[in-house]
């Protein structure tokens, strides 16, 4: 299965970087808002003029600009007479949709992602959406099995993917006299400290990532040095089908070294992606690890002040044993206990029209996945877009089965050993018996299957 879904995902990010150049390029206004819904977002009643009213929720804040301008004219133009709500949640998003979903205050539509759709069809989250697509939607949007079809029910359906690449300042690179981005984590580390050297006096720092989220900050970062170094970008091991964060260890040490040399950004233990964009955009970051996104992050919402560009990851020793991970496959789903489930389907379905994704690719929010969207758009006339396109090297891992540990996550525990607390093969010992003790539940009550894959080649999923 997993090479099918290389195949086809791949074909297609191909098939965007290999378009005819064009001229096309949003971000504020929205402001990012950690409040529930005040009422049952999926049973509020219409308001005086009669209108239904649906929430939206997102975590994204990349495009929120963008979303809040399309969702206005939504409001405006639509002769149904609905109204949409949309909710940015800044930190916890997951955490939020489990608690609005407890509490019966969840959302009409949400944003899914490739590690939370097969959760939520598990805990029954969403509302299939076969039946409310059109014959044309069925055959232009493709249906990649475990990322938007799920037991043979469509969830959500496609709209972009996010390569991940090292993102770096070529200011303070050639003031540290680095001739070129770092190919493996002991360059890494040296580049950090080089630039830091050369660059502390004025308050730039060689490295930093978002670790007011651990599983945010690894997630964008140590899950692709991971990948591209041939190992489960979230400690499964697909060949045993088993959990096992051995691989992690360089990585998380590299890590531990940039924080303990003391070159890594002041307070990034606290730091937000946002600002976390912020500092780099004003040149007191030497380099970073994030998605396809920031070119328009630093067009629209930062504009660079400086001149940057992006590069591939690091692997641990400098060698290439996997693809670099591409992320995407869901948009948005519709809550399967919404009272409003009509009024939802008629806003995604919506979102979901050529003139909407053409213009979300143009702009350089995503690399469009949507083979008749890719045929059409123009290449994103944005600066730093030329290093995210995606390359043979780019390919779709396999999804690993999602499980509910108990006990401390792997991210956190790896963030609290980065800080100086612990021992790190005692932790890593401790998240690989607790890991696999959760899968072992979750295949014993049928909420996961595991299968191991002795063939498993991670080279493999690249396009070729």
């Amino acid at each position: 299965m997993y090479k099918k879904i290389g195949t086809v995902v791949l074909s297609v990010f191909l098939a965007v970087a290999l378009a005819a150049c064009g001229n096309s390029v949003g971000n504020a206004g929205n402001e990012a808002t950690n409040k529930p819904a005040e009422s049952n977002a999926a049973t509020a009643p219409a308001s005086n003029e009669k209108k239904t009213k649906i929430v939206y929720w997102t975590g994204d804040r990349h495009d929120m600009d963008y979303i809040k301008e399309v969702i206005q004219n939504f409001n405006d133009t639509n002769d149904s007479n609905i109204e949409v709500e949309m909710v940015v949640k800044t930190d916890d998003y997951n955490q939020a949709i489990d608690l609005a979903f407890a509490s019966g205050q969840a959302p009409d539509l949400l944003r899914v992602k490739e590690n939370t759709i097969q959760a939520y069809v598990t805990k029954g989250y969403l509302a299939p959406i076969d039946d409310l697509m059109t014959e044309q939607m069925k055959q232009e949007f493709p249906l990649i099995q475990d990322f938007n079809q799920i037991g043979g029910k469509v969830y959500s359906l496609p709209n972009y993917g996010s390569t991940l690449r090292l993102v770096y300042n070529k200011e303070l690179f050639a003031k540290a006299g680095i001739a070129s981005p770092p190919k493996s984590l002991a360059e890494m580390v040296d580049a950090a400290k080089k630039i830091t050297e050369v660059g502390k006096a004025d308050g730039a720092y060689g490295f930093a990532l978002n670790f007011k989220s651990p599983d945010s900050a690894f997630g964008r970062s140590a899950r692709v040095i991971a990948e591209v170094s041939g190992i489960g970008g979230f400690g499964y091991d697909f060949k045993t089908a088993r959990f096992d964060f051995t691989g992690f260890k360089d990585i998380i040490q590299a890590y531990k070294q940039m924080y303990d040399d003391g070159s890594t950004l002041p307070g990034m233990e606290a730091l937000d992606i946002d600002p976390l964009r912020a500092q780099f955009a004003e040149g007191k970051i030497g380099m970073y690890i994030s998605f396809s996104s920031e070119p328009g992050v630093y067009k629209n919402q930062f504009p660079a002040k400086i001149e940057w560009a992006a590069a591939p990851v690091p692997s641990i020793d400098g060698t290439i044993k996997g693809a670099s991970s591409f992320v995407g496959g869901q948009w948005l789903a519709i809550n399967s206990s919404s009272k409003n489930q009509e009024a939802a389907w008629k806003f995604m379905e919506y979102m979901y029209a050529e003139e909407i994704l053409k213009t979300y690719h143009e702009k350089g929010f995503g690399i469009s996945m949507v083979p008749s969207i890719s045929a059409v758009a123009s290449k994103p006339d944005i600066n730093g877009i030329e290093g995210f396109l995606p390359t043979e090297n780019d390919g779709t891992w396999p999804l690993n089965p999602t499980v509910t540990v108990e006990g401390i996550k792997s991210n956190d525990a790896f963030f609290k050993y980065m800080l100086g607390e612990g021992n790190l093969d005692e932790i890593i010992k401790d998240l690989n018996t607790r890991y696999n003790a959760a899968l072992d539940k979750a295949i014993a009550s049928g909420e996961v299957k595991a299968e191991p894959k002795p063939d498993f080649d991670p080279m493999k999923l690249g396009a070729k």
